[in-house]
């Protein structure tokens, strides 16, 4: 389309551009010599600085100038099909921040002529630090909008000119005359409208505060309002922005997962719409039912509650948060279809409301011509067509909305066993009541009820965190009473309810969504264990919200790739690191537990996928460990982490601890020194208690010599040892034994010292008798003075098996070397029987009778039991299989 057609059609659509085009004749040749690109922001700025205002009166023309250059080429642009959506927000935030910045950059020269400029304290010029909030701090202007300032300053002091001020001083005089550069109304219009009300105190605080004033403010008198304000806040000016970014951050986003958020949001929405209602603005597409401010709702409520924890849902574009969201799995991918859509829609709408008049507008017209206007330039042969669109778009938003904030259950006073919570009841009729709901001892539980409420933890509970606890206590005694065995499944609920009635955050979460009490009581009855891990790490409370992505077998690609960034977020920040890491292995952790706990995970996965999860543990921690030696040699270590046990052997339990071994090949002079301190850093960092717990406990004896010997070891002096040096059970020990993490080079160097060690000749009688030995030593370590059977220790259990699936690899590798292979006992006795040294009979039996030994053991540690025992009876032909094969290789 010519340029000419297409200037008149969006003229008759705006008024606004028709004013332009009648106020000077040649404005639409400029304009029609400029409409094939857009108006980016080096074409705005080589425009103002051709214009080299020398005064205040010139700066304002220049600037108004500006904005109609680029508010008509928008217009007809966006109008001809010419502009995207992001094309017109894009411009016009990049007009507000050229304008702010070059306005700021003038007035400041003129007033340090007169005071002089304010110093950091290093000598440079200190800044205003003009924050843009709203739709300006996420790059997302609407055509007509005001922009949401707040200026901020470094830090006190004095301005060292001829008439000097204080910094206070100086800057309020700046914002001021910033603020009238860019909004007062003059023959050529404005460039923005400027609304200051954001700011601390709003219109009755300080027009500028220091970096310290602002702080305080936060801490002492922040609001909620506030932390949703600050998700877009950008600073778009100044110097010393990592200190204003450690002061808002942490406000914004915190470390834990915030659920009160929906409350107050809920509220916030509330009194828009109690608002919406009494001025009559149902038509408004911005505040009203379905309007964009539901839409920024429903994204930024996930960013309050999870962007501590989650830094990249801390974005804040709008179009930016909503696909994260879907891939999180926090909205399913049609609502995030379905919003995405009604936000372009919704915003293209804005920006044609507002092309009318240059109106700061979201009214839908009354006038039948304008209408006809709105409808035409949206694509919809006539208004009723076009309503219908905009309806459906807004019931959509609404639905949506109204299911994310929908209002948690009911006050726990409705609730019909709240008066037995309350202690409202006789004690004959509690007593009755919890028999009636399956209770086996009623006394107990109604001793505990009365406990609780008595207790001074409950007692001073705040009053908000008390409501909620007296909200949840009737519904959780229900939950328990359907479980098996309820008792104790209340009880240890109690337990976790007790240990998080100080966290408003977690109470919220369980009242926001109540279908997670049954979650909760489903795994506090399958599993003491559990309950008390979820106790330890209530955190862990917000996985249980979204069973697919609970119950989903992990991807452990996109798990490292997470890690890494957890890590890349808070590099520099050691502490928040290590929590960082913590948190993600509880986390992994916890679906898995819960998979488990389901039924839907073989013990045998799951060992491989617990010992999957310490060697990304292990991967990621080396680096850091690394990048935290002094005067280190080389940027990557020639080391590797080689793991033994049920690291190795891949039989990992969620409390196994980490049996490793540390090698490096480097022959720099340095080395030795350095590895030995990346290997006590690597312990280190695998073993603090820090806020979030503990990674992994570590046992690092099965090096060479032991305990006596050096932490770490050259790959020469690991095959030295281990061919001259090491003990038979150090050679059984290394049958389970595999490269974990590092170097892969030094990895490969391992597993070629470890084959040639394994395929050794050795003497049957002499290797029999040393096996043998070192049995008997930790039978006698671990003496059972029960009358159980102890499935690891005694005769017949899980070491007697271990031992012969060592001892058959030593005695036979050398003529069979594929029992080399570390893949577990299991596919070890099959490739035994298979190659004829054990009978296939008995190599299944023990088969059989391990994988059931290990499942008890599993069972028993999830019930919490102090030792792995059970009643001999139960596995008496398993116990007597294996001793049957022991007999057949040692007599």
């Amino acid at each position: 389309m010519p340029a000419h057609h297409m200037i008149e059609r969006a003229a008759s659509h705006s008024h606004y551009l028709t004013r332009l085009l009648a106020a000077d004749a040649q404005f639409v040749h400029s304009l029609a010599r400029g409409l094939d690109r857009p108006f980016d922001a080096d074409t705005m700025q080589a425009q103002l600085q051709a214009a080299a205002p020398g005064d205040e009166a010139a700066l304002s023309t220049a600037l108004r100038k500006l904005r109609q250059a680029v508010m008509a080429r928008l217009i007809v642009r966006d109008l001809g099909g010419l502009a995207d959506l992001a094309e017109v927000m894009g411009t016009c935030t990049d007009l507000a921040e050229t304008t702010l910045r070059f306005a700021l950059a003038h007035h400041s020269a003129w007033l340090a002529q007169k005071h002089g400029m304010p110093k950091n304290p290093d000598g440079s010029d200190m800044q205003l630090v003009v924050v843009g909030m709203g739709k300006l701090g996420g790059r997302e202007l609407n055509v007509s909008s005001d922009i949401d300032l707040i200026y901020l300053y470094p830090e006190q002091g004095e301005t060292t000119g001829a008439k000097p001020i204080s910094h206070h001083d100086f800057f309020i005089l700046l914002g001021k005359k910033l603020g009238l550069a860019i909004s007062d109304l003059t023959a050529d219009g404005f460039v923005f409208r400027v609304d200051m009300r954001l700011r601390p105190w709003g219109d009755a605080g300080p027009l500028a505060m220091s970096y310290a004033a602002f702080e305080d403010y936060l801490v002492a008198h922040g609001r909620e309002w506030e932390r949703y304000a600050w998700i877009k806040g950008r600073a778009l000016t100044g110097t010393r922005l990592a200190e204003l970014d450690q002061i808002i951050r942490p406000f914004v986003f915190r470390k834990y997962l915030d659920f009160n958020a929906f409350a107050a949001m809920r509220e916030l929405h509330t009194q828009i719409r109690r608002e919406v209602i009494r001025r009559d603005r149902a038509d408004n597409i911005k505040l009203g039912p379905g309007g964009i401010r539901e839409i920024e709702f429903i994204a930024q409520v996930f960013q309050l509650i999870r962007g501590g924890r989650v830094p990249v849902l801390q974005t804040r574009s709008l179009l930016a948060v909503l696909p994260l969201l879907a891939a999180r799995g926090l909205l399913p991918e049609n609502v995030v279809a379905e919003l995405q859509a009604a936000y372009v829609f919704l915003r293209n709408l804005e920006h044609r409301l507002q092309y009318l008049d240059d109106a700061q507008t979201q009214m839908l017209p009354t006038q039948p011509d304008d209408q006809t206007r709105i409808a035409t330039s949206m694509g919809y042969t006539d208004y009723p067509a076009f309503l219908a669109a905009l309806n459906a778009h807004r019931s959509q938003v609404s639905r949506h909305f109204d299911q994310v904030f929908a209002a948690p259950q009911a006050d726990g006073g409705s609730h019909p066993l709240a008066g037995l919570w309350q202690g409202a009841l006789e004690d004959a009729d509690a007593l009755a009541t919890l028999a009636e709901l399956g209770y086996s001892v009623p006394s107990e539980v109604c001793n505990r009820l009365r406990q609780i409420r008595s207790s001074t933890r409950y007692t001073t509970l705040p009053a908000s965190n008390r409501a909620r606890f007296d909200t949840l206590m009737p519904a959780l005694i229900e939950v328990a009473a359907g479980c098996s065995p309820p008792d104790a499944t209340l009880a240890r609920i109690l337990d976790l309810l007790e240990t998080v009635a100080r966290r408003d955050s977690y109470l919220a979460l369980l009242v926001e969504y109540p279908a997670t009490l049954q979650r909760v009581a489903a795994l506090c009855a399958a599993s003491p264990w559990a309950a008390q891990y979820l106790a330890r790490n209530p955190m862990l409370l917000d996985e249980l919200l979204d069973t697919r992505v609970l119950y989903a077998a992990p991807d452990w690609p996109a798990l490292g790739d997470e890690l890494q960034t957890l890590m890349d977020t808070h590099s520099g920040d050691t502490e928040r690191q290590m929590d960082a890491m913590r948190q993600f292995r509880q986390r992994v952790t916890f679906h898995l537990l819960a998979q488990d706990l389901a039924g839907v995970l073989a013990l045998e996965t799951l060992s491989d996928h617990l010992s999957d999860l310490a060697a990304l543990i292990l991967s990621a921690t080396l680096p850091l460990a690394w990048a935290g030696v002094r005067n280190r040699h080389r940027a990557t270590p020639a080391f590797a982490v080689i793991g033994y046990g049920k690291l190795g052997g891949r039989e990992m339990g969620y409390a196994s601890d980490l049996d490793l071994v540390f090698l490096y090949d480097d022959p720099a002079p340095a080395a030795a020194e350095h590895y030995a301190r990346l290997a006590q850093r690597i312990n280190t960092w695998l073993g603090s208690t820090t806020s979030a717990g503990i990674l992994y406990e570590t046992d690092l004896r099965l090096r060479p010599d032991g305990a006596a010997g050096l932490l770490v070891s050259s790959v020469e002096a690991f095959s030295q040892y281990q061919h001259g040096h090491a003990w038979t059970w150090e050679h059984q020990a290394l049958t389970r034994a595999r490269y974990v993490a590092g170097d892969t080079a030094v990895g490969a160097a391992f597993e070629r010292i470890r084959y040639d060690i394994l395929t050794q000749p050795r003497d049957p009688a002499k290797l029999r008798e040393d096996v043998l030995a070192m049995r008997r030593k930790m039978h006698d370590g671990h003496p059972n003075r029960s009358d159980l059977f102890d499935l690891k220790h005694d005769a017949g259990g899980i070491v007697d098996v271990e031992f012969m699936v060592q001892y058959l690899v030593l005695a036979h590798a050398a003529h069979h070397p594929e029992l080399t292979r570390n893949s577990g006992n299991l596919a070890l006795l099959r490739l035994a029987a298979g190659l004829e040294l054990i009978p296939a009979g008995d190599a299944e039996a023990v088969r059989n009778a391990y994988r059931e030994f290990r499942r008890l053991q599993h069972a028993l540690r999830l019930q919490s039991a102090q030792t792995a025992r059970t009643e001999p009876m139960q596995v008496a032909d398993h116990a007597a299989a294996v001793r049957r094969l022991w007999g057949t290789l040692f007599g």
